[in-house]
């Protein structure tokens, strides 16, 4: 499709409505899967060093009791 301005552009053939909405949709879907698998990530990470940390003091009990 050939535009001669750029109001003809935004106004997409009369379709824009459907148009600049399908790319706000899709825009908004690609944000919200970037910012959940980032807040996903953090959670994981931080389930993993809890689990080091609390097998780390597992061991270090472990340790205190055999010197008794």
């Amino acid at each position: 499709m050939h535009f001669s301005s750029f109001s003809e552009f935004l106004a997409m053939g009369g379709y824009s409505s459907y148009v600049w909405g399908a790319f706000g949709i899709t825009l908004i879907a690609m944000l919200w899967l970037v910012v959940s698998a980032y807040v996903t990530r953090r959670k994981l990470f931080q389930e993993i060093k809890n689990k080091i940390a609390r097998e780390q003091r597992i061991k270090n009990a472990e340790n205190m009791e055999n010197t008794l």
